[in-house]
């Protein structure tokens, strides 16, 4: 009687040991860390010169400190283009950029709003990106397609969204095609002003045109200075004729009179 006293004893500790064990309440699990966007696009694994180029230009801790800050609030919004779309860029394309506008590149792929997949569709256009410049913020055009898929134009280039990297919320993170080249840095060249047209002929008056080429009263004065030039040669030339036909009379008078003198002796000799 007392063996089974005890062991039943022993069977209600257990029991009732058990239900204390299920009625604790589990640990916590332990809150996850910020997001840091260089882990999700190294975990990506096709992403190698965008990581470069972000650590280039302090972008990834500066989005990353960003993140800290940004629970409950707007969040952000990456689009990573691939390696393949970077090797798809004109040669020295990078290189042609300043370190600021090297910045301004990585942050024109970078949008100050936590948006998922279906928030693009709602979205309104154009969408502001954390980059700027001097006409104000760089902006995208995002888009739905018939395929359920999004566009993103950037005025340059259209790429389609291949997928989502990264989607709790602070940090959303999706893989492009493209490299998303800013309006701003690849956009055409305004083109040169139109040259001034030409004055109208006033009425009643020669034109330009009609007053011959440029440089016509130049070409004038000098053919008046050679006309000139030669009337006073001709006026010394026949200056000098007179004076010599002068001359010449004076030596045939003279000639003349000796003549006659010469004469004149002979014929008293004669006498």
């Amino acid at each position: 009687m007392a063996v089974r006293i005890a062991v039943l004893a022993a069977f209600l500790a257990l029991a009732l040991a058990s239900s204390s064990f299920a009625q604790s309440p589990a640990p916590a699990a332990a809150p996850s860390g910020p997001p840091n966007v260089t882990a999700v696009l190294e975990k990506g694994g096709q992403y190698t010169t965008f990581i470069r180029l972000m650590k280039s230009t302090q972008q990834d801790t500066q989005l990353n400190s960003q993140l800290n800050n940004s629970f409950g609030g707007n969040g952000y919004t990456a689009f990573a283009p691939t390696d393949n779309a970077f090797n798809s860029l004109k040669p020295g394309t990078l290189n042609s950029l300043t370190q600021q506008q090297q910045v301004s590149l990585v942050q024109g792929h970078i949008l100050p709003q936590y948006y998922t997949f279906d928030s693009f569709e709602t979205a309104s256009n154009p969408v502001r990106t954390q980059a700027s410049g001097k006409d104000g913020p760089f902006t995208l055009n995002i888009t739905a397609n018939t395929q359920n898929q999004l566009n993103v134009s950037s005025g340059v280039v259209v790429c389609t969204v291949n997928q989502q990297l990264s989607s709790p919320k602070p940090l959303a993170v999706y893989s492009v095609d493209k490299v998303l080249l800013p309006l701003e840095y690849f956009g055409a060249k305004a083109p040169a002003a139109a040259p001034a047209a030409a004055k109208a002929p006033k009425k009643g008056g020669s034109s330009d045109a009609a007053s011959g080429p440029a440089g016509s009263d130049d070409s004038n004065s000098d053919s008046s200075g050679a006309v000139s030039a030669r009337a006073v040669g001709w006026s010394v030339a026949g200056l000098a004729a007179v004076l010599g036909y002068l001359f010449q009379g004076n030596a045939v008078q003279g000639r003349a009179a000796r003549d006659c003198r010469r004469f004149t002796l002979v014929r008293c000799d004669n006498d």
